[in-house]
């Protein structure tokens, strides 16, 4: 499979990275930064130079052009503003999501945030926040061009991955290490019967690759 991951650089990201170049897909990571792409290519991704808060959908749309799948894991950080909320993680994300239907990659996982909503109510920094990708998630649920899944992970840590997790429509909240998070995405990507799910994830006891297929309906 190639796969197209916006957020290249991401922490996720890199990590989904790996793991898809490990298995033989081929990943290409949108990043901004020209000096990033050097970490994306050690582990074998192909970077590909473009700013997602400025690009068009057509130049996007040329970069998904031939993949069989998109995941949007792009995120404005916690260290950024309100506008950037809106900029990236639900401007970028309606243009990526714009971007695979023009290009007719039907697959299509986003990493949203558990809380997402988009009649969130507050001004705060993280209220927008969760409003801006509740608002990116009812976009990408609109589009029946796409075969979406919403992936919501909770609290993300950096504790190495025990591949071990909880996914359900519902989880409550709790912990969930960046590498699983990373291999449920990278289960994700290629078992189409999760399209249409909106999906929690923490950590749990059910391997990655189980517990998706067990969503699945497999």
């Amino acid at each position: 499979m190639r796969i197209v991951i916006a957020g290249g650089h991401g922490q996720i990201a890199l990590r989904l990275e790996r793991l898809l170049a490990a298995r033989g897909d081929e990943a290409a990571g949108i990043i901004r930064k020209p000096e990033q792409a050097d970490d994306l290519r050690e582990l074998g991704a192909e970077p590909v130079v473009l700013d997602l808060e400025s690009a068009s959908v057509e130049e996007v749309a040329e970069v998904l052009k031939g993949a069989d799948a998109a995941v949007f894991a792009a995120g404005a950080g916690p260290g950024s503003g309100v506008g950037r909320k809106e900029t990236v993680d639900r401007a970028a994300a309606v243009l990526f999501a714009d971007a695979a239907v023009r290009a007719g990659v039907r697959r299509f996982v986003i990493v949203s945030s558990m809380g997402a909503d988009a009649e969130h109510q507050g001004d705060e920094v993280f209220d927008v926040y969760l409003r801006a990708k509740g608002e990116a998630d009812a976009y990408v649920r609109s589009l029946d061009a796409l075969d979406w899944t919403i992936l919501r992970p909770g609290q993300l840590t950096d504790e190495p991955g025990t591949g071990l997790v909880r996914l359900e429509a519902r989880t409550g909240r709790g912990p969930i290490p960046r590498d699983d998070v990373a291999a449920v995405l990278a289960e994700l990507v290629d078992t189409p019967g999760t399209a249409g799910l909106t999906l929690e994830l923490i950590s749990g006891s059910v391997p990655a690759s189980v517990a998706v297929r067990s969503v699945a309906g497999n």
